[in-house]
C-alpha cells in the first residue's frame, strides 16, 4: 500500500547568536535531508539537526496522523517567557511550548517554540550535547501534540517513557532519569 502521509515541517530561528557549528557539530546540514542546499544555507527552512524533523514524523505517525503542519521556533528566553506569560500565565521562561492550532481527521497543525538559552544552560549543567537538549524538547513538545501530558506523576512517568524510546531511535539516553521531575524537561529528578 502506498504512503499517502504529508508532513509539512518548518524551521525558524529567531535567535541571533546560534552558529550552526556550536550547537550541532557534525549534525549540521545545510540541506533539508534531501542533499539539496537551502537557499538560505539551512537556517530558516530546514531544521538544524535531521533528527528532529525524523522526531516529529514518527511521533505524529505513531499518534494515527497521516498529514501535518508543524512549525517549530527556536528563540531565546525572553521571547519564551513572554510566551509562556501571554498564553499560559507562567512569569518565567521555559524550555518548550506547544500550540495546537488546528486538528480534524488525521490531520494536525500546530507550532513548537524551543529555547535555545535553556537548551544551552541545562545542556552544560548535565553533561551533554545542546543539539540532544533541543532534540529532547522538539520530543517533549511533539508528544504534547501527539496528545500526551505531563500534569499528573503517572502522567509525566509515561510521558518520561515515550520520550526515552523516541530518543532510543537516535541511540540517545538524557543524562538523567526525569521520571519524577518537577515539570521543566530538562529538569534533574526531584531532589538534584
Amino acid at each position: 500500500m502506498p504512503e499517502t502521509s504529508e508532513f509539512r515541517i518548518e524551521f525558524a530561528f529567531e535567535v541571533d547568536d546560534a552558529p550552526l557549528e556550536e550547537l550541532w557539530g557534525e549534525a549540521a546540514t545545510p540541506d533539508n535531508g534531501t542533499g539539496d542546499a537551502a537557499p538560505d544555507g539551512g537556517l530558516a527552512a530546514s531544521p538544524p539537526d535531521p533528527r528532529m524533523t525524523e522526531a516529529i514524523r514518527r511521533i505524529l505517525s505513531d499518534a494515527g496522523l497521516s498529514s501535518c503542519q508543524i512549525s517549530v521556533a527556536i528563540v531565546d528566553d525572553a521571547q519564551i517567557h513572554e510566551l509562556n506569560r501571554r498564553y499560559l500565565d507562567h512569569d518565567e521562561p521555559t524550555d518548550v511550548i506547544s500550540f495546537p492550532l488546528a486538528q480534524s481527521e488525521g490531520h494536525l497543525e500546530g507550532q513548537l517554540v524551543v529555547s535555545l538559552d535553556t537548551a544551552r544552560a541545562q545542556a552544560a549543567r548535565l553533561g551533554w550535547p545542546v543539539a540532544d537538549e533541543l532534540l529532547l524538547y522538539v520530543v517533549h513538545g511533539t508528544l504534547h501534540l501527539a496528545g500526551f501530558d505531563d500534569r499528573t506523576p503517572d502522567e509525566r512517568q509515561q510521558m518520561r517513557q515515550e520520550e526515552r524510546r523516541v530518543l532510543g531511535w537516535f541511540n540517545r539516553t538524557p543524562p538523567v532519569d526525569e521520571v519524577a521531575d518537577t515539570g521543566s524537561v530538562g529538569a534533574p529528578a526531584a531532589g538534584e
